[in-house]
């Protein structure tokens, strides 16, 4: 007898809390449709044009050199010939020199780190996609193309490794040079 009064008042505390939040998801559509009314824009988009200002990203491969260009090997021998080092121009290592080499090392770094991360998320992405599906040729299709993310992945984890080592030589080189640590900030 005494759960009847529960009972009912369980029931009036759903159907209130349904109604409640039914008036709050009215509420939140009213000021989401407001605040998409009072944005102007939708943002910065990038475009391959934007990414070319940036001098410092690593070419996609090295092309083979010719023939007939040191270092390329003799096609009859096999042997690679003698590579003369480029002269380099000597340029006066100073504060600017320091910072923006260690700046663009250290930029280098942190794109090929958020590409390191979004290639895992996409890993994980096809992932659970493979084991959601049912279809064979499906799977087959996605499992390609996992594993040509985890190579991917591989070799930014690699390009990780050597753009570290790299800032470590800089550091290395400018403390040899007597540059102000703070300089490399």
């Amino acid at each position: 007898m005494k759960s009847a009064p529960l009972i009912w008042g369980l029931a009036g505390i759903l159907l209130y809390g349904g109604v409640a939040r039914a008036q709050s998801l009215a509420e939140i559509a009213r000021k989401e449709e407001e605040r998409r009314k009072a944005t102007k824009s939708p943002g910065k988009v990038y475009t391959n044009d934007d990414l070319r200002r940036y001098p410092g990203l690593p070419p996609a491969s090295q092309p083979a050199p010719p023939p007939d260009a040191p270092g390329a090997a003799d096609p009859a021998t096999g042997a690679k010939a003698p590579v003369a080092a480029p002269a380099e121009p000597k340029e006066e290592k100073d504060e600017a020199y320091w910072r923006k080499l260690i700046s663009d090392a250290k930029a280098l770094l942190a794109r090929t780190t958020a590409h390191h991360e979004a290639m895992q998320t996409r890993i994980n992405s096809l992932t659970a996609d493979f084991y959601a599906r049912d279809d064979p040729a499906q799977r087959a299709v996605v499992w390609t193309d996992r594993t040509k993310a985890l190579e991917e992945l591989g070799r930014l984890a690699q390009d990780i490794d050597n753009q570290k080592k790299a800032i470590t030589q800089i550091e290395d080189d400018a403390r040899k040079a007597g540059v102000p640590p703070g300089w490399l900030r």
